[in-house]
C-alpha cells in the first residue's frame, strides 16, 4: 500500500489526500505565488495528477485560473487555498501547508530572481523552472 497523507482547507470542508511520493518539493518566488498565497514565499509539492484526490466536499472547490499555466484551486466556504493544477507540467501543485503530515523536504528553489526575502539555505537557486519541465535550468546566486 502506498503511503497517503491527508490535509484539509482553513475550515476543514474540503479534505484532500496525497498517495505516493511527490515528483519534487521546493520554494516558489514568483509574484503570482507570493500574491496568492499572501506571504513572501510558497512552499510546493508536485505530484502526478493521479496521486491527488479530493475525499470531501468536492462541491466546495472553487477555481481561479489567471493563467493557462495554472489552474488554482481553494474552498469556496472559507477561502482556504488547496492545490493548484499545472497542465503545462503534467503536475498538481499541493501546497506544503495544506499537507501538514507529509514530511517536506526541498530541494529547489524557482524563480528565485523573483523573490522578496532572500533565503540562503544552500538549495539550488533557480532562474525560473528546471530544463526537465521546460525551464531554462539556470541556476542564480543565493
Amino acid at each position: 500500500m502506498a503511503d497517503k497523507y491527508s490535509g484539509a482547507c482553513f475550515c476543514g470542508s474540503v479534505e484532500i489526500e496525497v498517495s505516493g511520493s511527490p515528483e519534487a518539493m521546493g520554494y516558489c518566488h514568483c509574484s503570482s505565488c507570493r500574491s496568492w498565497s499572501a506571504a513572501p514565499v510558497n512552499a510546493f509539492t508536485l505530484w502526478k495528477p493521479e496521486n491527488v484526490k479530493i475525499t470531501k466536499g468536492a462541491e466546495f472547490v472553487g477555481k481561479f485560473t489567471k493563467t493557462p499555466a495554472s489552474d488554482r484551486q481553494f474552498c469556496t466556504k472559507c477561502g482556504g487555498h488547496l492545490l493548484t493544477v499545472h497542465p503545462t507540467f503534467g503536475l498538481t501543485d499541493v501546497y506544503a501547508a495544506t499537507i501538514p503530515s507529509y514530511p517536506f523536504s526541498p530541494a529547489v528553489h524557482v524563480n528565485y530572481p523573483e523573490n522578496v526575502m532572500r533565503i540562503k539555505d544552500g538549495l539550488p537557486k533557480l532562474k525560473d523552472y528546471p530544463a526537465e519541465i521546460g525551464g531554462s535550468g539556470q541556476i542564480v546566486p543565493e
